[in-house]
């Protein structure tokens, strides 16, 4: 080959150099105007020197460098051409040659920065600039349940000075800002910030500035309902994505990583990354909290607090505890009840014996308004009285449950409906034209499950014909499930809950009127996927209901404040542990109405092994505006009229 001439070279010179960029134009045009300046200021000269001075009688221009300022105001102003109005007309020349450089190169110089401008725009628009924030939340991820932490972070934080989230996906910033402002238009006092990039680069990690944050949530990549290949592709991403935070976060530093994983398999890698990784199942966590909302109703409205921001909290606390036990300790406290403790081991115990003593090491878990109004005083704030505990117990039997639609955590529900109810109790379970396989699953699911006889019904719940020819009315609870076979949106789901809820209330109110008005003791529980209707599936004659999205996502919130909250929901959702219950009054008085103060109740339930945390009065379990009846917390001097099917929500080993 031939060798490229100086022409090429030059060319390939400037070519390399114009593709640098902005600075690079900028550099080129500011020489072409010197170019220019000086080539036309030379002929300004010439001529000047040719023609004499006297020519140019208008300016009275006499030295060369007021001939040259001339043509520096001609180039930056047009308008400064009739400095030569009286000037000879070789005079002009220069003057016009001025002028039209100068309306050129302005014209390119508006071009040039008007681009940059739009560049720069389009830059920060697509979210690639670097974070400057520190003991920020990091979220990692986009997915259903974005709005819904955030709206409990934004709450967490309320106490904070200039808190922040940082958001990093793959989605564009415009898409996640246009979202935000929709659907979280007021977010206090806490900045949201987004960035768009691969959430498993280390660099854009870099960029979410990873080293100076608090916590980091990772999503998952799916929902609910997707499928098995689809869920394993997810987790496969997120671990990928858990592996480069810990390549990113400083060599040494500690940080709480909450990760949204799908399968036992990929959450065992996950953790064993490191002992910095909490890993939450979020159908495993719905189906439990489906099956006891079940077994106590109003359960639901007690976990939405609990697990909430917004409402009761749950905190690990220490002080000086002065030898007091536990049971003694419950009543030292203007605002909150102890319900656990951790010790200095790290042993975590949910409600604990009455008279277990408590070590200066312990940590207690309390439920409480804000961190900030736990308050530990040496003498007790209210002291129970001495009432005579009823010595009932709930007498468990046999159970017929409705099942109403599937999605993947139906056969976890089972399972855990297995551990609760007694042998011989039945489950139909109500699909619209079944595909092979979840006739199988079922089929599967009755033969392991020997304590619960599972039966599948083919028919339709969105038909009225087909809810009678079961008569729901026969059964003890009836479980609608959000429909996840074909992945539909949590509109259409929601539209189709509401639907079936409907046809159930006015069959109830049909065998209500055939029977004398006779009470019909059929719970009504059911799975909301948006927040947003709420109202709605509350006005629809159902027991109670929990809204998906929102219960994952609190928990994911909590935890990535806490860590060791991921181990208090175990328990508190586990069968072998100790449990959230709402029990009734007449299994602690014998005498009603009861006129007793919340420390009364604490007091009983201590008889019982049991740590009271609330009450729930019955006759207001329909008023939305009253919280469903339930209370929580409330002031331990407050005093209340029980009936006998009022309710103590206790933390308990058994629902007996």
């Amino acid at each position: 080959m031939s060798s490229p001439s100086l022409g090429q070279r030059l060319r390939y010179r400037f070519d390399s150099f114009m593709a640098r960029g902005g600075s690079s134009i900028f550099i080129s045009l500011m020489l072409f105007f010197l170019v220019l300046f000086v080539s036309i200021s030379l002929i300004r000269l010439a001529i000047y020197f040719f023609m004499g001075a006297g020519q140019n009688q208008y300016t009275d221009a006499d030295t060369m460098g007021e001939q040259m300022y001339i043509v520096w105001l001609g180039m930056t102003d047009p308008g400064n051409m009739n400095h030569d109005l009286l000037s000879h007309s070789w005079f002009k020349v220069p003057a016009m040659l001025a002028g039209m450089s100068g309306v050129v190169i302005l014209s390119m110089l508006i071009a040039f920065i008007t681009t940059a401008l739009d560049q720069k725009l389009t830059q920060l628009r697509k979210g690639h600039s670097k974070v400057i924030e520190s003991d920020h939340t990091l979220i990692l991820g986009w997915n259903g349940r974005v709005t819904e932490i955030l709206r409990e972070l934004v709450i967490a934080n309320e106490s904070e000075d200039n808190p922040c989230v940082v958001i990093l996906s793959e989605r564009e910033k415009e898409y996640m800002d246009d979202q935000l402002s929709l659907l979280m238009p007021d977010t206090q006092n806490t900045r949201v910030v987004t960035r768009s990039g691969a959430v498993s680069s280390v660099v854009n990690l870099d960029i979410a500035s990873l080293s100076t944050c608090k916590s980091v949530v990772v999503l998952a990549y799916c929902d609910d309902a997707a499928s098995e290949a689809v869920k394993v592709a997810s987790d496969i991403r997120v671990i990928k994505t858990i592996l480069a935070v810990g390549a990113g976060k400083e060599e040494g530093a500690e940080l709480n990583i909450v990760a949204e994983l799908f399968t036992e398999r990929s959450r065992t890698i996950a953790e064993d990354i490191s002992s910095d990784v909490t890993t939450v199942d979020a159908q495993e966590i719905l189906a439990k909290i489906l099956v006891q909302t079940s077994r106590s109703v109003g359960l639901s409205v007690v976990y939405g607090e609990a697990l909430s921001f917004d409402g009761c909290e749950m905190y690990f606390h220490n002080d000086d505890w002065g030898g007091l036990v536990f049971g003694e300790l419950q009543f030292h406290f203007p605002d909150g009840v102890p319900l656990g403790l951790r010790t200095k081991k790290g042993d975590l115990l949910i409600n604990p014996p009455p008279d277990r003593i408590m070590a200066s090491s312990d940590d207690i878990l309390i439920l409480a308004e804000d961190d900030s109004t736990i308050e530990f005083q040496a003498e007790p704030v209210a002291r129970p009285r001495d009432i005579e505990l009823a010595g009932g117990r709930v007498e468990m039997r046999i159970e017929r449950e409705l099942l109403i639609g599937w999605n993947p955590k139906l056969p976890t529900i089972l399972r855990e409906y297995a551990d609760y109810v007694l042998e011989g109790s039945t489950f139909d379970v109500m699909i619209d034209s079944p595909p092979d396989d979840i006739r199988s699953t079922l089929e599967r699911l009755d033969a392991e499950l020997d304590k619960i006889e599972i039966r599948l019904v083919d028919a339709s719940p969105l038909s009225s014909e087909s809810l009678t020819s079961v008569e729901p009315w026969t059964y003890d609870n009836i479980l609608i499930l959000s429909r996840g076979i074909d992945n539909p949106d949590p509109e259409t789901t929601d539209s189709e809950t509401i639907v079936v809820l409907l046809l159930l209330r006015q069959l109830f109110d049909a065998e209500l009127t055939r029977n004398g008005n006779e009470t019909i003791r059929t719970k009504l529980i059911t799975e909301v996927m948006d927040s947003n209707n709420q109202e709605l599936i509350a006005r629809a004659g159902v027991n109670d209901f929990i809204i998906s999205n929102r219960f994952v996502s609190m928990m994911l919130a909590q935890v990535s404040e806490e860590q060791d909250i991921k181990r208090v929901y175990d328990d508190l959702f586990s069968e072998d542990g100790s449990e959230i219950y709402l029990k009734p009054a007449s299994l602690y008085f014998t005498e009603f109405p009861a006129e007793v103060s919340f420390a009364d109740m604490m007091g009983i339930a201590q008889k019982r092994e049991e740590v009271c945390i609330g009450v729930k009065i019955t006759a207001k379990e329909t008023h939305m505006d009253e919280n469903f009846g339930v209370k929580l917390i409330p002031e331990k001097n407050t005093r209340y009229r029980l009936e006998p099917n009022d309710c103590l929500i206790v933390v308990a080993e058994d629902e007996t």
